[in-house]
């Protein structure tokens, strides 16, 4: 007898076919690149340029975005802290997954809250979980704003938005962090 969340009686499945038969098929091992920072910082654009990269390289890679997950997956979540904490969460066992499947799993998401990044960490063994962090300034972001989401919240057309009136909690520990340089 298992319980699992709110249900008993379930049970992982497992197959003579694993992680490291998958891995030796795809001549790669399977991680997570999660990408954080602010609305504006670069996310999506370092993401496709990494998968990109990979795919040169003869790697097989999946992007996982926020803004696309929320077309699908994530539709029914809002931006209330615990809509966000729920994002965050699925995405996690989603990249996890990928991961498992020997697949580059390139996660490219706000992810506020550090405590929310941390468990996405603690679904992976070591070493599979690489956080970069695009350490852009408020201002550069604002002055950037691709989408106008920065100009909606300073109006007040938006409410609970990352870096205005949310807080946005930078990585402690991350494997990789990318600051501006000459302004950009």
């Amino acid at each position: 007898m298992s319980s699992v969340g709110k249900v008993t009686n379930v049970f992982w499945q497992e197959c003579s076919i694993g992680k490291f038969e998958r891995q030796k098929l795809l001549n790669q091992k399977g991680c997570v690149v999660w990408i954080t920072g602010l609305s504006g910082s670069g996310k999506s654009t370092l993401a496709c340029t990494l998968s990109k990269d990979l795919h040169a390289r003869g790697k097989l890679s999946y992007i996982l975005d926020g803004d696309n997950l929320r077309h699908g997956l994530n539709k029914d979540l809002g931006f209330k802290v615990e809509d966000r904490v729920e994002n965050i969460r699925r995405v996690g066992e989603v990249a996890r997954l990928f991961a498992d499947a020997g697949l580059i799993c390139i996660a490219s998401l706000i992810s506020p809250y550090r405590r929310d990044r941390d468990a996405c960490r603690a679904l992976l063994p070591d070493f599979s979980f690489i956080e970069v962090y695009l350490n852009m300034p408020l201002e550069l972001c604002e002055a950037r704003d691709p989408k106008g989401l920065y100009k909606l919240a300073r109006e007040g057309k938006i409410k609970g938005f990352t870096g205005i009136d949310d807080p946005y909690e930078p990585p402690l520990n991350c494997e990789i962090e990318i600051r501006p340089q000459d302004g950009l």
